[in-house]
């Protein structure tokens, strides 16, 4: 046997433990950062369908694939990536700075640009429906207006990131002793 195929068998050795399962780092499924933005995601998408039930009293599958609401998932992932990100290599680096940047654009375009759009969305569908029917835009679909979000959803949905990336990164460091 060659050193680098005793350094391959070695590492593959210590990838896999008799009680639990570790992925190379090189993996997609040992990419923490990635690993917490998604299911900062997935999570984010399942407590619309909670909140939609304690507002309004009536399940909607349709939420887990819809833009807007409570919490926000394009902040819980951003802020996801960007906190793993920074657990992983430290608040110094590049690519953390990336992801803190691309993380506020985001951010502000959810509460911002993406709010008003669904407010004046909100506003054109109340238009066309007060049309006379013989209107030519009388028959037109309506606009999605869920679109954005308050900056309180945007803030509970960050705050939903940093919680799933550090106690990702709580239970990778303690299965790592």
């Amino acid at each position: 046997m060659r050193m680098n195929e005793v350094a391959v068998a070695a590492d593959a050795q210590t990838s896999v433990q008799s009680s639990d399962i570790r992925f190379p780092p090189s993996s997609m499924f040992g990419n923490r950062p990635l690993i917490a933005a998604f299911l900062s995601f997935a999570i984010a998408q399942s407590l619309k369908v909670l909140t939609t039930w304690f507002k309004e009293k009536r399940w909607d599958a349709k939420r887990l694939l819809s833009s807007g609401g409570m919490p926000s998932s394009h902040a819980a992932t951003v802020v996801g990536l960007a906190v793993a990100i920074g657990l992983k290599d430290g608040p110094g680096g590049s690519l953390f700075a990336i992801a803190i940047v691309v993380a506020c654009v985001v951010m502000y375009d959810a509460s911002g640009v993406r709010l008003q759009a669904g407010r004046q969305a909100e506003l054109l569908n109340q238009i066309v429906f007060e049309l006379p029917p013989e209107h030519p835009l009388s028959e037109s679909r309506p606009l999605r207006e869920l679109l954005g979000h308050t900056p309180q959803q945007v803030i509970v949905g960050a705050f939903l990131g940093c919680l799933i990336s550090y106690l990702l990164h709580m239970i990778a460091e303690g299965n790592a002793s």
